[in-house]
């Protein structure tokens, strides 16, 4: 079974197997508390971090007994139907998974397909590796590169990236929480990450504006303004940001 430190480790060695050198990092859940914890250890190949809905502490109770019941099914049945329905549970709200009067959504269906393909032994020796993972709280105190936090409201790890980002320095961090969404903000509430993105990666001159950006701007790369991604900044009144499309 591989610990985080080893997933840590492969992460490195993708990119040097790829000659990279320093790399803006993209996780969502687990992935984001790998690559947070890659950024701690090996910080001069990160630029900045991309977070969602990001777990920095160690299993509550719930969590460890969870994944453990997620585990032994796995390891006798396979990716059967309870394995799947405590995923999709742990990655959507309760609004796209459906109910007695409303269907799935076409992306939580297609999330079902994709867990199909997935070999159970790999999922299982993940969510072990992930059970046995430790708090990062105080080393994220130490950690500066710029991070932007995306969490849904309704996702299992809302109060983590709270946590989070209470340890971070508020300067080189932001947090966007998004209204009636689970923890994959990627794909259920996409349209919730536009602006924020666009204002986190102009920083880095990965992004050009149509506007100039003063030299004195928040988005300079020596930091980040919280303020600047609120949802006033970007004007919107929903507080915190709500996306829908009727």
């Amino acid at each position: 079974m591989p610990s985080v430190d080893e997933l840590v480790d492969q992460v490195l060695e993708v990119l040097n197997f790829f000659g990279l050198g320093a790399v803006m990092c993209m996780g969502v859940t687990a992935g984001a508390y790998v690559l947070t914890l890659f950024a701690m250890k090996y910080r001069q190949r990160v630029l900045g971090l991309i977070l969602v809905s990001p777990p920095c502490r160690a299993p509550s109770w719930t969590e460890w007994l969870l994944n453990k019941v997620m585990s032994n099914l796995l390891y006798f049945y396979g990716m059967c139907g309870v394995v799947k329905k405590l995923l999709l549970k742990r990655y959507f709200s309760q609004e796209v998974r459906g109910s007695v009067e409303e269907p799935e959504s076409d992306i939580v269906q297609a999330c079902r397909r994709l867990l199909d393909e997935r070999q159970s032994i790999s999922v299982q020796l993940f969510l072990e590796a992930m059970n046995g993972r430790r708090d990062l709280s105080e080393g994220l105190r130490k950690l500066h590169c710029r991070s932007l936090i995306f969490v849904g409201e309704n996702s299992p790890f809302h109060s983590e990236a709270l946590h989070m980002t209470s340890k971070l320095d508020r300067r080189y961090s932001a947090l966007v929480e998004v209204q009636a969404c689970g923890s994959i903000v990627t794909e259920e509430q996409p349209h919730a990450m536009l602006i924020p993105l666009e204002y986190f990666l102009m920083g880095f001159g990965l992004y050009r504006p149509t506007l100039s950006v003063s030299p004195r701007s928040p988005l300079s790369p020596t930091c980040i303004s919280p303020e600047l991604l609120s949802p006033e900044s970007m004007g919107l009144k929903l507080k915190p940001i709500k996306t829908r499309i009727s």
